[in-house]
């Protein structure tokens, strides 16, 4: 079985101005894995080959972000991605699908759902970001510094001029505030994060992302409409708050919720054995 640093990444093309970057891995019914704010298929290196002895995974870069199509026309916002995320299924006509996302990802699995119910088997979001009540409101959380840098980014101009600032060591500390042990976060999957970074028009479309925060939250608004069975997977030091998980769990029907102890907003990274156990057992 390949892993994914061995597995060649593929690109297919949606339209005419979109095309996703993604990787397959494995044998079995499909899994597509959705990663979070201001990351890429990459994140996943760690979960995705766990998962893999029962699935074909499918890990793929959302629009604008790792090595997939920047469009710097298009809004970012959730239900631009949803749509994306629909068409890469489309397109390989995938049914039966697992659908396993974090962060945004993870609200993106739940809207995708609830707008796909015949070609979606279950569903598994982890700290779904579907809570937002400012710009940045949930990255802003993480930490002082998190808050101070992503809460300037929506300023006219000097915004611009914070983002194009932006470095390894910056980056690194914001991400940080999203990890229970922010030692976990691997300095070599940083710097790839940072060195994507660099592609033109990368940095503000990131800031597109961050713009589009209301869409997060009336991502919720789908919720009840879903009829595939739902995990809901929190680490327990998430960003979202425990009101905030419960009422995501209210109004999905179908759904149950897992918490995993001493892990962050970034579960697949800072534990991901722990996390493919959970995915896997609710099958």
């Amino acid at each position: 079985m390949l892993s994914m640093t061995e597995a060649k990444p593929s690109l297919l093309k949606i339209s005419d101005k979109l095309s996703i970057r993604f990787q397959k891995i494995g044998s079995g019914p499909p899994l597509l894995l959705l990663h979070t704010i201001r990351t890429q298929l990459e994140y996943f290196r760690a979960l995705a080959p766990l998962l893999a002895g029962a699935h074909t995974v499918y890990a793929i870069d959302l629009p604008g972000h790792g090595h997939s199509l920047i469009d710097p026309n298009a809004s970012l916002d959730e239900p631009y991605f949803r749509r994306a995320v629909i068409g890469f299924i489309e397109e390989l006509d995938l049914s039966g699908v697992t659908l396993v996302g974090e962060s945004i990802g993870g609200a993106l699995v739940l809207t995708v759902a609830a707008s796909l119910p015949q070609r979606v088997k279950r569903v598994v979001a982890i700290n779904p970001y579907d809570y937002e009540t400012r710009y940045g409101d949930g990255i802003r959380r993480g930490n002082w510094f998190a808050n101070f840098i992503i809460g300037s980014l929506q300023i006219p101009v000097l915004g611009a001029i914070n983002a194009s600032l932006e470095n390894k060591l910056v980056l690194g500390k914001i991400m940080g505030g999203g990890y229970h042990d922010p030692r976990k976060l691997p300095a070599d999957l940083l710097a790839e994060f940072n060195e994507v970074a660099r592609r033109p028009g990368y940095k503000r479309g990131a800031r597109k992302v961050l713009a589009g925060w209301r869409s997060w939250s009336q991502a919720r608004d789908y919720y009840r409409q879903i009829s595939a069975p739902v995990t809901l997977i929190y680490g327990d030091s998430d960003w979202s708050r425990p009101d905030e998980r419960e009422r995501t769990r209210s109004l999905i029907p179908t759904s149950q919720m897992v918490t995993l102890k001493d892990t962050g907003h970034f579960s697949a990274v800072e534990n991901p054995s722990e996390l493919a156990r959970v995915i896997l057992a609710a099958e």
